[in-house]
């Protein structure tokens, strides 16, 4: 009697040490990264696709690391993306490469975007309301994003869906509506937490995560970028 009691306390005591170790394990295995763009830009760049080549200047297209619009705090900067939606499909986004990630490993990962918009969420406008018709993305893949030419037209080299649907290199997680009434610049909050979007790394351990908005409104756009937060897990 008193070995098999043993045998249970031994067995109940390893159980414990083992689920520890996993906890343990998955908790330094989890990485987090935090890019505030207040003082620094930390290497992303912007770019601009679904628009026809050659037409930059008449779609107004800018892309600036500059400081936040009255009312915010213009102490600060923030990654700032400018347009004019003359196609009724034009796609603005942001990228960085990350590295030193586990090579050929599949990763789950969570998006958490701050952005300051000044489009009001029951707004109206042509082909949309800006509040509504401008859909936030937030995506990755091992290849870069970038634009590509395509029968004089430019188009995103990944699968981003179109405009309210997500794809398969990334998710929708909002729009850049803001509460209230007034086209004034607020300070909103994006995420897909609790839902994350399934990535591979390439055989370097580099992938490429981006943030980007979706237009159905046919008007300019300019919003910030001000903070950016990345959360990768290891599918097990």
């Amino acid at each position: 009697m008193k070995t098999i009691i043993k045998q249970g306390l031994w067995l109940a005591l390893f159980a414990m040490t083992l689920t520890s170790c996993l906890d343990k394990q998955q908790g330094e295995t989890r990485l987090q990264f935090d890019f505030d763009f207040a003082t620094s830009q930390h290497g992303w760049s912007a770019d601009f696709a679904d628009y026809p080549v050659g037409e930059e200047e008449f779609y107004e297209l800018k892309f600036l690391y500059d400081t936040l619009p009255a009312p915010l705090d213009n102490k600060k900067k923030a990654l700032r993306l400018h347009g004019s939606n003359r196609s009724d499909d034009l796609f603005f986004f942001a990228k960085k490469q990350l590295t030193n990630l586990t090579a050929n490993t599949e990763y789950e990962l969570e998006f958490d975007v701050q952005l300051a918009s000044n489009f009001p969420m029951n707004s109206v406008g042509i082909g949309g309301g800006p509040g509504t018709s401008s859909y936030v993305k937030a995506g990755a893949a091992a290849t870069e994003p970038t634009k590509v030419a395509k029968d004089g037209f430019y188009q995103f080299s990944l699968d981003k869906g179109n405009q309210s649907q997500g794809g398969k290199h990334a998710l929708v997680i909002g729009t850049l509506g803001i509460p209230g009434n007034d086209f004034v610049y607020k300070l909103i909050r994006r995420h897909n937490l609790g839902t994350p979007l399934k990535t591979k790394t390439d055989a370097q351990g580099n992938l490429w995560v981006f943030v980007g908005m979706d237009s159905g409104f046919e008007g300019i756009t300019n919003f910030y970028i001000t903070n950016v937060k990345l959360q990768l897990q290891p599918v097990r």
